[in-house]
């Protein structure tokens, strides 16, 4: 496993995280997911990315409505606890009525105390807003994560998905106001989804934040599984929802995955590790999250590591997209 620091901070972080959204009962509020794996089939994942080397673990509270994090939490207690970095987010409705969802100091506090109950640890790693939230001003969010940091329960401070405007004012407040700085950013980002590259991108790379992508392989896109032609595999979730891969991806993202099968033929090696291995070669980039369901899927991921890609196999991979940003994209 490679390691790296996160951001201009300190900690060092292996070059995979491992996402837990898959993890738990599928369980929220007001729906429930179908694509997610009891904590049975959770648990081999976890011990075996911990023994790849993956020391940076990601969940949040939303995730199966803390279901994710209790899996997690479970499966670290036998290791030692400073070996590992863990991350979870809060923003997501967690119940339904008041207070149920935000970035309130109430908010903030409440499930900071909930999610340390749930990993079964005194402190996280890494705990960051999930959203941006409209109805709270930045600097009452800021306050509270402050807090947090103060108190000895959460070590740093991260956030997730916004306009890079909203990331700006937020690490601006924190430095004329002297709260605790943000020092990552989740975005969406993979090579068929590179509007972040025109929004939050260079805000991190300007300002010395660790960029942690999310959904590096496009809703399942980018391993090759899905065919424009037909029906997408039982158990998928673009099944479970009821749509087609001619529906869900446009011309461009099929140009995109074509170069990705492409130079995953001329290597011998995956649509998955070429996809992922584009991502470790962006200076800007700390560490893709992972969410991968079974042992096998996470060996065949830990492979992109190994795979250099030369300037034009990059630019072959990158032409038929010109990255845009919108605020709908959120």
């Amino acid at each position: 496993m490679e390691y790296t620091t996160l951001g201009a901070t300190g900690l060092e972080v292996s070059r995979l995280c491992l996402g837990t959204m898959n993890f738990g009962s599928g369980w929220r509020p007001t729906y429930q997911d179908d694509w997610t794996v009891d904590e049975e089939d959770s648990q081999p994942v976890i011990e075996r990315a911990i023994e790849h080397g993956i020391n940076f673990i990601d969940t949040a509270n939303i995730y199966s409505t803390g279901d994710s994090e209790r899996i997690v939490g479970n499966a670290i207690e036998e290791y030692e606890r400073d070996e590992l970095v863990v991350a979870t987010k809060v923003y997501g409705q967690m119940h339904t009525g008041p207070n149920g969802q935000g970035l309130s100091r109430k908010h903030i506090l409440d499930q900071a105390h909930a999610s340390l109950d749930r990993l079964g640890t005194d402190y996280i790693d890494l705990y960051q807003i999930h959203r941006w939230d409209d109805q709270t001003p930045i600097e009452e969010t800021l306050s509270a994560l402050d807090h947090l940091v103060d108190e000895g329960l959460v070590r740093y401070v991260g956030a997730s998905s916004m306009a890079g405007w909203q990331f700006m004012k937020a690490l601006q407040t924190s430095d004329v106001e002297h709260y605790e700085r943000f020092v990552s950013m989740q975005p969406e980002y993979s090579l068929v989804r590179r509007h972040e590259e025109e929004n939050v991108v260079p805000v991190c790379a300007d300002q010395g934040i660790g960029v942690v992508p999310w959904s590096p392989l496009y809703r399942g896109f980018l391993t090759g599984k899905y065919e424009r032609d037909d029906e997408p595999p039982e158990g998928s979730r673009m099944a479970e929802e009821g749509v087609t891969p001619a529906e869900e991806f446009d011309d461009d993202q099929w140009a995109v995955l074509d170069a990705v099968r492409e130079i995953a033929d001329e290597q011998d090696v995956s649509p998955v590790q070429v996809s992922i291995a584009w991502l470790l070669h962006k200076d800007v980039v700390t560490a893709p999250i992972v969410g991968p369901k079974s042992v096998d899927q996470l060996d065949e991921t830990v492979g992109a590591l190994d795979i250099d890609l030369s300037d034009e196999d990059i630019e072959r991979l990158e032409a038929p997209i010109d990255p845009v940003w919108s605020d709908d994209l959120l």
